[in-house]
């Protein structure tokens, strides 16, 4: 699975793919993660690509050819490595107006495309045309309006990634393939705190794996 990620600030990224499974992930090459700044697509010499909207209002708007060049580019990418097989290209809108994003999604990008290219956008927004070009689908991760579509873009990644087999390890990693409670405990069984003692469930120290699954079905459901 590669990632294509349009945006202007790819240094936002650095931390989130350094550190923990996406960083093993990408150093095991089950996942790639590709960047494109459309300021490297523009023939303005300050490499500017906002400009201010039609019709007025406040803010600035991203000029479209330098998103339509990058996504041209990530397409080109995505095909060129499956020269021999058909390339199955997944191009993303990040809007609050979009479809939302869920663990099922997930698990079909994961399942139905080799190559997704998110599209992130800033200030008041990108340029409608490129939609019209492309016809992404849009997705949305909340329904709240983030300052970018970075966070947004992460989110997708991290999802996405973990359905694909290997990333987290084992298959029964995956906390929607198996039964499993929000409230999880570990050593030490009794810990004392505020001059209070605070105990783990006796049904978690019982052995007793049908019991433990009931438990853990019942705090699921609850």
């Amino acid at each position: 699975m590669t990632f294509h990620i349009i945006t202007l600030f790819p240094q936002m990224f650095d931390s989130y793919l350094k550190e923990s499974i996406l960083a093993r992930a990408i150093k095991s090459k089950k996942i790639s993660v590709k960047f494109y700044n459309p300021r490297h697509f523009t023939e303005d010499k300050w490499r500017r690509i906002d400009k201010k909207p039609y019709g007025g209002g406040p803010g600035m708007v991203i000029e479209a050819l330098p998103i339509i060049r990058a996504i041209e580019k990530a397409v080109k990418k995505s095909k060129g490595k499956n020269q021999n097989l058909r390339s199955k290209v997944k191009i993303i809108w990040l809007s609050p107006a979009g479809k939302q994003f869920s663990n099922n999604y997930a698990r079909r990008a994961a399942e139905k495309h080799s190559d997704i290219i998110v599209v992130c956008g800033r200030y008041e927004g990108i340029d409608a045309r490129v939609k019209k070009i492309f016809k992404p689908e849009g997705i949305s991760v909340g329904p709240f309006v983030l300052t970018g579509g970075e966070i947004p873009a992460m989110t997708i990644i991290d999802a996405v990634s973990r359905q694909i087999p290997g990333v987290l390890g084992k298959f029964e990693s995956l906390e929607e393939e198996r039964v499993a409670s929000s409230d999880v405990y570990t050593r030490p069984e009794v810990l004392e705190y505020g001059g209070r003692k605070y105990r783990v469930p006796k049904v978690l120290l019982s052995g007793h794996h049908a019991r433990v699954a009931s438990w853990r079905s019942k705090m699921a459901k609850k």
